[in-house]
């Protein structure tokens, strides 16, 4: 394969990966690590480099238009970040140590949740009883709907500052943005609207994300060759998912994705458990 095929096949890759972020708040790692490891069988830890760059990208590209629009609670999400920060540091430094076949295994439990998640129901109505530390910090709010202006209220602060902290150290270990985790947290745990959930989740993924990288950097597990196209792909996907999110109904959406994610989940099971990696 040459260098020209591998470059185009990589940013196609990585345009999907921030498109599906996008419109889901997953983050585009979830498309990516797969495709270098399986397609192009690149270390898992050049994987993880790449994909960390790439979320920061998607939730740079996506969290830009969400905030523009409204949706994103950036209050909540600077607030949610001192937990994903400081678990992603921690879980960046233990991912240096982790044999990969671990990685690889761990990482297809996760995408088998993210699947799971994807598929249940999510909350649409808003809260108009909160709870007291939420109005203490201020972390209540409102986004525009077609109807109107829908305010909001949450609930359980500190469940969700605690799931926050695990959301971190798999993002940091597996360099996914752990946004299945992060929309848990804030849609089932402190009852935001999904909108707002997965918007917010779009705008924490890059800071996360940009804390595990330092340390990638450090360890020399950033190749410009992989970076580049996957960063330039993602960021293309999730300019076009954050469009696409007003306009379309993200059922079909789910359910492909889905199907996708459970086969290469198994995958990368397989891999890690053969020693593949």
């Amino acid at each position: 394969m040459t260098i020209l095929t591998f470059t185009l096949i990589l940013l196609a890759g990585a345009y999907l990966a921030g498109l599906v972020g996008s419109l889901t708040g997953l983050g585009g790692g979830v498309v990516v690590i797969p495709l270098l490891t399986l397609v192009f069988h690149v270390d898992i830890r050049y994987a993880i480099g790449a994909a960390l760059l790439a979320s920061i990208a998607n939730s740079s590209g996506a969290a830009s238009a969400y905030v523009k629009e409204g949706i994103t609670n950036i209050r909540l999400g600077m607030f949610l970040e001192i937990a994903t920060t400081v678990g992603a540091v921690v879980g960046a430094m233990l991912a240096v140590y982790t044999p990969t076949n671990t990685i690889a295994i761990l990482f297809g439990c996760i995408l088998l949740f993210s699947a799971a998640m994807t598929l249940r129901k999510k909350n649409q109505v808003a809260l108009t009883d909160g709870s007291r530390t939420a109005a203490f910090l201020k972390l209540n709010g409102n986004y525009p709907t077609q109807a109107g202006v829908v305010e909001y209220k949450l609930k359980n602060v500190g469940a969700g500052f605690s799931i926050m902290t695990v959301a971190g150290i798999l993002s940091g270990l597996l360099g996914i943005g752990s946004g299945a985790l992060k929309v848990l947290a804030m849609d089932s745990t402190m009852h935001i609207p999904f909108k707002v959930s997965t918007t917010t989740s779009n705008f924490m993924i890059g800071v996360t994300a940009a804390a595990s990288a330092v340390v990638y950097l450090q360890r020399g597990y950033m190749d410009p060759a992989i970076a580049f196209p996957v960063v330039l792909g993602v960021l293309g996907g999730a300019f076009t998912g954050a469009r696409l999110l007003k306009k379309i109904d993200p059922k079909v959406l789910r359910y492909i994705f889905c199907a996708a994610i459970v086969f290469v989940a198994a995958e990368m099971m397989y891999n890690g458990i053969q020693h593949k990696f």
